[in-house]
């Protein structure tokens, strides 16, 4: 296998302020997978054999319920760690990370998480800090679907997800992936045919376009206020 090159993690967050010779000692270690949509890049409760970083593509992560239903936690975007478990104190993956789109990632075995944390203090501290951020976006998220009603939590989501991965369009800002109003309702706790009824609404009123698998969002600043809970509801 060919040598992977440091500046493709150079200057991504999990690897700030990590020296170049550090870097090349991690890459040492890490292997390059390509992953075809809709491909899993691990399971809930599998054993957490390998961590990854996303390099192309995006990876939605699932929790499955003890009764089966799915919930989309999050989405990941290029640069992103996924499948920390060690970091959680975990052996087993605590949800499942399925391909979005085609994906490349950088994996590495599972064992060496705790030696790269202890010999590359930046790396750990990077890596904690993710966990924590989504941490506190889990509790958010928690707060929304105790809290508001299901137009607010949709709003939110799409505002989330344009923010993290949303690309400037002739129809306005677009989720830069395939999403389906199925996954929408799986972000929100809803069903497919009140996320359908809402973007329905939300296009008559110029706030969103949506098509098969594509959502762009034409006013972002309605959409906040609407997700503030300071415009009518549909």
């Amino acid at each position: 296998m060919s040598r992977l090159d440091r500046s493709l993690i150079a200057g991504l967050p999990p690897f700030e302020g990590m020296a170049p010779a550090d870097l090349d000692r991690m890459l040492a270690q890490a292997r390059s997978q390509r992953i075809a949509k809709d491909e899993a890049v691990f399971e809930q409760e599998d054993a957490a054999h390998a961590f990854f970083l996303l390099l192309d593509g995006h990876v939605r992560v699932i929790k499955t319920t003890p009764d089966g239903q799915q919930v989309i936690v999050r989405y990941i975007s290029p640069g992103e760690l996924l499948g920390i478990a060690h970091a959680l104190g975990r052996t087993t993956y605590p949800a499942s990370a399925v391909a979005a789109v085609d994906c490349v990632v950088l994996a590495w075995p599972g064992h060496l998480w705790p030696e790269f944390a202890a010999a590359f203090p930046n790396f750990g501290a990077n890596t904690y800090k993710t966990v924590g951020s989504r941490l506190q976006d889990t509790q958010t998220r928690v707060v929304e679907m105790a809290t508001e009603q299901v137009e607010r939590r949709v709003a939110h989501a799409l505002l989330r997800l344009i923010d993290q991965t949303g690309r400037k369009t002739e129809d306005g800002i677009l989720i830069d992936f395939p999403i389906s109003r199925q996954d929408i309702a799986e972000m929100t706790g809803t069903t497919l045919h009140t996320v359908s009824r809402l973007l329905t609404a939300w296009e008559d009123q110029g706030l969103v376009k949506s098509g098969r698998q594509k959502v762009a969002v034409t006013e972002p600043h309605h959409l906040q206020l609407l997700a503030e809970g300071r415009l009518p509801k549909s």
